[in-house]
């Protein structure tokens, strides 16, 4: 069983809703104010109170939700835990506050298989309003600045998180670690798997020491190194 929470770097931690294979995220000012980021499937809150609970905080210290990108894994849990929480809304990036709104996945490929996925169990959920649009290159007021890569493709929305404090990367779904092992994401759930694949590569361009992924653990031992690594490998025509 995954521990309730990860310390990644000082007041940075994951965690764990789903095992190793879907995880939160919680970034802790000096004042006790957390910032929580993703939650997870519907089935979710229970684990993020126990890994808030890991670091002696409580869901009402929760006051601001961050979510990356209008999916079922990452929006699931968001009005339960909105509701515990102190924040007034989530904040998500123009492209997808529309999705979040309406409790419904940012669209996937215009393939069979996408539109298969599109009719799914985890396509739907509870809508969240949306206070603060984020863009890219913003620098949020959060554990001493947290920067937003708008790295659009798996939605249209998404983005990646650099916290240039301590050094962690949080990828989202740009890419996933699962098995330890970084892979794309799924091209039927993509809005576009190409600009996914082209967008990604900002995240070789940053400074950081942590790579943090939603789907799987994370990288401590020369991450930047490894996420350029595997870019540079997989590297899509423009």
């Amino acid at each position: 069983m995954a521990a309730p929470v990860v310390l990644l770097a000082p007041g940075v931690y994951r965690i764990p809703t789903m095992g190793d294979f879907i995880n939160s995220f919680a970034f802790v000012d000096d004042d006790g104010q957390v910032t929580l980021v993703d939650c997870g499937l519907r089935r979710a809150p229970r684990r993020i109170v126990e890994g808030l609970a890991g670091i002696g905080r409580r869901p009402a210290d929760v006051t601001r939700i961050i979510l990356t990108h209008a999916h079922g894994d990452h929006a699931g849990g968001a009005r339960e835990v909105l509701s515990a929480s102190s924040a007034s809304g989530v904040d998500a990036h123009a492209d997808d506050a529309p999705f979040l709104e309406a409790g419904r996945n940012a669209p996937g490929a215009p393939t069979t298989a996408g539109r298969m996925l599109g009719r799914g169990p985890m396509t739907t959920f509870s809508s969240v309003p949306v206070v603060t649009l984020l863009a890219d290159g913003q620098v949020l007021d959060v554990a001493g600045g947290l920067r937003v890569l708008h790295t659009p493709g798996h939605t249209p929305g998404h983005v990646s998180l650099l916290h240039e404090t301590s050094g962690v990367l949080i990828t989202g779904d740009a890419i996933f670690n699962m098995a330890s092992r970084m892979r794309w994401p799924v091209a039927a759930v993509c809005t576009s798997a190409r600009q996914n694949q082209q967008s990604a590569h900002v995240l070789g361009e940053v400074d950081y020491q942590v790579a943090a992924f939603t789907h799987g653990p994370e990288i401590r031992d020369r991450a930047r190194e490894t996420v350029r690594g595997f870019l540079l490998a997989r590297r899509a025509a423009p």
